[in-house]
């Protein structure tokens, strides 16, 4: 898992509810300012006007703007720049060199929901000032003519798999942090417990969530239990002084099982 500065739980906030915002702020780890898909096109001008006079901590909040190609990406910006937060979401990410180029003063999480940003997710993984890469179901399957990433049990379809998969490759590969895309039923926890204990297992280092009810599910689940802070602790204690391959508890370790064992101590906030 590639070390991201916010997180498990990112919770996004449409900007058209400024008096959502320092509550939304208060329930997660960041909050996602949406400048896109939440505000309707005839609110995005006070959603803007919310974005420059709100005064959220800029280490903990994310923009999400309107894609690069858009006639609203410019007065986004102009936005973000008057309230001086310096994290930007591009939603709709697909030209490394766009985003590269317009946003080279931000740090910014490229949001790849679209079949062409999954193709590229490795050129715009290499862009210096992104630092980190989500993927989105629901964009995607639209942009491929599909009407739903899930199946009726909720588990995803083959080709959600696949991009979740690439994005989360295209991340890890050129150093950068993975945020696994939201959860939409709200209420089936257990459901979004286990997609997250998979994402946590898988790499991800974060979760984004649409409702401030999904956050506790997300943090537990990110959080290494007693057991596995435990036994994490045991493996790399036995491991001093060993030579390379070496036996605990009847299994066979070597430098992978040491580097996750190190990773969950990290997601516990334990130095390895």
């Amino acid at each position: 898992m590639t070390t991201f500065p916010m997180g498990p739980a990112l919770l996004f906030c449409p900007a058209d509810r400024p008096e959502r915002f320092e509550k939304a702020a208060q329930r997660a780890d960041a909050v996602i300012l949406d400048l896109e898909d939440a505000v309707a096109f005839e609110d995005k001008e006070q959603a803007r006007e919310n974005l420059a006079a709100s005064a959220l901590d800029p280490e903990k909040t994310i923009v999400r703007v309107n894609p690069v190609d858009s006639t609203s990406f410019r007065a986004d910006l102009e936005a973000l720049a008057a309230a001086n937060y310096r994290w930007v979401m591009a939603a709709k990410a697909e030209d490394p060199g766009k985003i590269g180029h317009s946003l080279r003063h931000l740090s910014v999480v490229a949001l790849v929901e679209t079949a062409l940003g999954v193709l590229r997710a490795p050129e715009i993984a290499r862009e210096k000032n992104v630092a980190a890469l989500m993927w989105g179901a629901e964009d995607l399957l639209a942009s491929l003519g599909g009407e739903s990433s899930r199946r009726s049990d909720g588990s995803y379809r083959p080709v959600a798999v696949h991009a979740r998969s690439a994005v989360l490759l295209a991340a890890g590969g050129y150093g950068k942090g993975a945020i696994d895309s939201i959860y939409g039923n709200i209420a089936d926890t257990a459901g979004l417990e286990e997609e997250a204990r998979d994402g946590a297992a898988s790499g991800f280092a974060a979760k984004a969530c649409i409702h401030p009810g999904q956050v506790a599910a997300i943090r537990s689940v990110y959080a290494p239990s007693e057991e596995e802070k435990a036994r994490a602790r045991d493996l790399l204690e036995a491991a001093k002084g060993q030579g390379g391959v070496f036996s605990f508890r009847g299994e066979m370790i070597d430098g992978p099982l040491l580097r996750q064992a190190e990773q969950t101590l990290r997601r516990a906030g334990i130095p390895g």
